[in-house]
């Protein structure tokens, strides 16, 4: 009787056997379906736009509303529509739809199909780490620590008000030796400072400033910046204009400097796409873009959606970056290897 039971039950095919039947049976019901290429002509369509917006954003004007600038902090998240298409087009039954999602896919690969590997390196002889604290921390000297832990030789903090400094001065003495604040931003090393002056960023008040790190490998000139915040008004649009006007002088300054190997350490309110920051990104490498793995978002930091906080380098040879645990910021601290 088992044996018969069996028999009787394997006779009706199971596994790869009934899934290959199953697509069989799928293929030649579409094959049969006479509107299969007239239906889903709205999706397609949308997956044409949407292709040529991650493809020409840079064309997208910022004459009204940053909308330009806006589109390009969050391009990344614009591959999230392809999956989106890909079932309307599956549940259209529609060829052509199913043809013109592979657009926007194959556009979305070749701009950020880099985020979905590993650079991370080897070796490097400096660590730094940058951290926007956020005025409103609550525990400032956890804090502190939480990125002193991180053991970057260099650490840059932004946003800090007259009241932290002194804790965050006292959390940190034992791990740096060197410190310098200036305005609401500051710098933490391990390795000695001079030269230290304020960046004129063209804000009345210093966000920004500059000094030599005299490393066992010899002198880096590092910059910490803190450019204006952005907002997304209904009656304004992306107001960005402040902090594209900093971002210019920032560039300029670096455009200036006389050493050769340069970190910038900073939340710069904007991403690497972001065509405002070009005076400092055309001169700057991202560590995450060229040791990273992911996409690297650090803000907001309960669920991070854009990468507004920067290690940027020149001279210097990026090998790994990553983000730092969350802390009580609003912000993710991050921390690169790099080699002098």
């Amino acid at each position: 009787m088992a044996q018969a039971y069996m028999t009787e039950t394997g006779s009706g095919g199971s596994g790869p056997e009934r899934q290959g039947s199953r697509l069989r049976r799928l293929v030649d019901r579409w094959r049969g379906d006479r509107g299969i290429w007239r239906r889903g002509l709205v999706v397609a369509a949308v997956a044409v736009v949407l292709a040529l917006v991650m493809l020409f954003h840079a064309q997208i004007p910022n004459t009204v509303g940053n909308l330009g600038s806006l589109t390009e902090t969050f391009l990344p998240w614009l591959g999230v529509l392809v999956p989106l298409l890909l079932v309307l087009a599956l549940v259209r039954r529609s060829a052509i739809a199913l043809i013109a999602v592979l657009v926007p896919a194959i556009v979305w690969l070749n701009l950020f199909g880099g985020l979905l590997t590993d650079k991370t390196g080897s070796g490097g002889n400096l660590t730094v780490a940058t951290h926007n604290v956020n005025a409103d921390n609550a525990d400032p000297s956890g804090t502190a620590r939480d990125v002193a832990a991180s053991g970057a030789d260099v650490v840059a903090l932004e946003e800090l008000t007259d009241s932290a400094v002194p804790v965050y001065e006292k959390a940190l003495a034992g791990t740096y030796k060197y410190h310098s604040v200036g305005g609401t931003v500051g710098l933490w090393s391990k390795y000695p400072l001079s030269g230290t002056e304020p960046v004129d960023i063209k804000l009345g008040w210093t966000r920004a400033m500059r000094t030599t790190v005299t490393t066992p490998e010899g002198e880096v000139a590092f910059y910490v910046a803190h450019l204006p915040s952005v907002r997304v008004k209904a009656d304004a649009g992306f107001t960005a204009n402040q902090r594209d006007k900093s971002a210019d002088a920032l560039g300029e300054a670096i455009a200036d400097e006389k050493l050769k190997r340069i970190v910038l350490l900073g939340d710069l309110n904007g991403t690497m796409n972001d065509r405002a920051l070009r005076a400092v990104t055309s001169q700057m490498r991202s560590t995450q873009g060229a040791a990273g793995s992911g996409t690297g978002f650090s803000w907001p930091a309960a669920f991070p959606m854009a990468r507004i906080d920067q290690i940027m380098v020149m001279g210097v040879e990026p090998v790994s970056s990553w983000s730092l645990p969350q802390t009580g910021s609003d912000h993710l601290p991050i921390a690169a290897r790099v080699k002098l």
